[in-house]
Parts: C-alpha cells; structure tokens; sequence
C-alpha cells in the first residue's frame, strides 16, 4: 500500500475509532473486533519529587507516562508591524491498550495537533488540528530529543537547541526557527510541578522562554517574513487534576526587560482556586516562586462566546505576592474549538502586559474548564 493510500486509511477509518479510545479510555484491538477480556491495563509511571530533570533526553517524548505536550506561544510581527498571535501544541497521549500486543496498528499512543493564528483583522482565530495513532513514520513523538510529527506537521530540535516548527492548515502555514536566548527555567521544585492538594496529582514542567523567532507566515498563497518572541512548554504527567478541579487560567509571558513569568490556577467546581503557582525569573537568573495564598486572579472584564455561551475573563488582574499584572488581550474572541481531536473548547489568546497600566511585556493566556470541566 502506498504511503498516501495508508494516510488517507487513517484519517477515513481508523481516527473515529481513535479519538473513541482518546475519550473513553476503551482498548480497542483493531483487527480483533473486541476487546482482551485477560489483558491488562498498563501500568503508567508517575510523577514524583525529588526526581532531577536530565537533559537532553528530557526534551524527548516519555511515553511511559499517560500525557505529555510540547507547547508554542508566541507574538510576531509582519513586515508592516502588524502583531499576530500564534500556537502550535502537539500532545502525546497513551492509551489503556495492552502493550503486549505485537501489531504495527495497535494504538498503544496517539499524537494530536492544535494549531493557531490571532489576528484582529479577522476578529476570531484561525485554527487547524489534527490527530492519528503513531505509527508508519507518519505520527511520532520520539524519545531522546524533541522531535514530534503529525503529517506534515512537525516540531524539531536542533543539535544547537534551535527549533524548527511546520504546520499548514486550511488558512495558513508557519514555517519557524525558535532559537533560545535564555537558559532552561525548571517549573515548580526543580521541574516537579504540583498542580492540586494532592502530591501525586503532579506533572514534570519545564519551559524554555524569550525564544527568538523568525521564518514565514503563509496566507492565500503570499508568504511574508515574520519576527518575533515565543515560549514552550513541555509538560508530562499520568496524574494531574483533583477529582473537584473543573480547569485552569495558565499564563506564560515574555518580559520586556528580559524576565519571564508563569503563573496558574486550577479551579475547583465553585469557581476558586485550587490550587495555584507562579514564577518569576528575571534577566539575571534570579527566580522567585509564589505559592497559593500568595496568587491571585481577578477578572476584569469578561467576554461571552457567540458560539458556546461560555463567558471567559479575557482582562483579568494577576497578584503574585506585591506585584499586579493586568493581562489584556490582543482580541476578545480567540476561543478554540478542538472537539475533533481532543474533544475541549477553549479559551487561549495572545495578551499583552501591563503594570500599573503601561505595557511591561506580551505573552499567552490560557482559560480552560468554561465549557465544561477538564479532566486529566
């Protein structure tokens, strides 16, 4: 079978049957037509304390863990100073399948794809996603380094610790070089990041910020030379949110001094924080953490989605310890719909910074849960 007969096989037959085991956590055999009633679940690792970070096998895809992604935001401009946003994220995500099962088709791991543009001059975002079981060389994230691909989607590391990121959707192309300006910043304890009461309900959470971008953005056939800033992070888990989490507000910025700051909350069913953490770094390498009580996100103004009804709290007010963070957006509408690969609407838009109303720095927002609750 050719290679463009096998990818058109997955994306016509094989994807519903995955985004069912992506959902409901089935092991499906295919070709067995049922399930091993005497096969047993895998068996994840997980996450916990004291467990250094290595590099650079940490920028690989750990696939003994149960989800895993890479994620891309950033701000660029165009060649007449016009700002966009954009994200690129590829998730990893392993299924209950059993692992003894020999097939080249068995969908022991699955790779999905969300990309996005911002652009004020459309008025809402323009997004792409894609998703397929790994396998044939046509979805993989591998291990070792980063090196993640979904079609012709893909996210490379270089041997310098440069990236080389493509994806081309239905109304646009990026074609990127990140290049990395500023050290590794470790999330949390040394890279373990607890995200609720608990301390299994962790993920390991590391972010590489002030990421120099350059390359091109495609629209309509014109290509057009683009710069700007961006910030990844890689984040995996197998247990992560308490049973009375509904979501998250996730902020990563770009500072324009050169400090960087990232800060979350994970909310329960009544709407309050969880669980919270923060961190800022500055230029220097000095990095401050904030724990809980001392966080806190305050909504500004809010914006109610036309087509979900959802209301999200697109200006909101950041406290981490005596400093105030507004977080403006670069538009309102930049909700995300993503029911065909990982089944979730939400809200994840390029802001702007500001202290004591002047603009400090640009970064992304991200706002989960507001739809209907996340779960991981």
């Amino acid at each position: 079978m050719r290679g463009d007969d096998l990818q058109f096989v997955q994306r016509r037959f094989l994807w519903p049957i995955l985004m069912c085991i992506l959902i409901l956590g089935t092991s499906v055999s295919p070709g067995a037509g049922m399930r091993d009633s005497h096969a047993a679940p895998p068996v994840f690792d997980a996450v916990r304390a004291g467990m250094p970070l290595q590099f650079p096998a940490d920028f690989g895809a750990h696939p003994s863990f149960r989800t895993e992604w890479w994620y891309v935001t950033g701000w660029i401009d165009t060649p007449d100073r016009k700002p966009l946003g954009f994200q690129i994220t590829f998730f990893r995500s392993a299924t209950d399948h059993d692992r003894a099962n020999p097939s080249a088709f068995a969908p022991s791991q699955l790779v999905i794809a969300h990309a996005a543009l911002s652009d004020p001059a459309r008025g809402h975002l323009l997004h792409g996603q894609k998703s397929a079981r790994a396998g044939f060389g046509l979805a993989y994230a591998k291990e070792g380094n980063t090196d993640v691909k979904l079609d012709d989607w893909r996210l490379l590391r270089n041997a310098d610790g440069s990236y080389q990121a493509h994806v081309a959707t239905r109304d646009f192309t990026l074609r990127f070089t990140l290049t990395p300006s500023q050290a590794v910043l470790l999330q949390g304890e040394g890279g373990f990041s607890r995200k609720g009461p608990q301390p299994a309900q962790a993920s390991y959470y590391y972010s590489e910020p002030q990421l120099q971008v350059r390359g091109e953005l495609i629209r309509s056939g014109v290509a057009v030379s683009v710069a700007g800033k961006a910030w990844l992070d890689h984040e995996w888990s197998t247990s992560v949110l308490d049973a009375d989490a509904t979501g998250w507000n996730w902020l990563g910025a770009n500072l324009d001094n050169g400090d960087v700051l990232m800060a979350f909350q994970i909310r329960n069913q009544r709407g309050e924080a969880l669980w919270s953490h923060a961190s800022l770094r500055e230029k220097s390498g000095k990095t401050t953490q904030f724990g809980l009580d001392q966080i806190r996100f305050t909504p500004i103004r809010l914006w109610t989605s036309p087509r979900t009804n959802a209301t999200y709290p697109v200006a909101t007010s950041i406290a981490t310890g005596a400093l105030d963070w507004q977080v403006i957006p670069l538009q309102d509408d930049q909700e995300l719909d993503s029911r065909r690969s990982t089944g979730a609407v939400y809200w994840e838009g390029a802001v702007t910074i500001q202290k004591e109303g002047k603009r400090v720095g640009q970064g992304y927002l991200e706002m989960t849960g507001y739809v209907k609750p996340m779960k991981l």
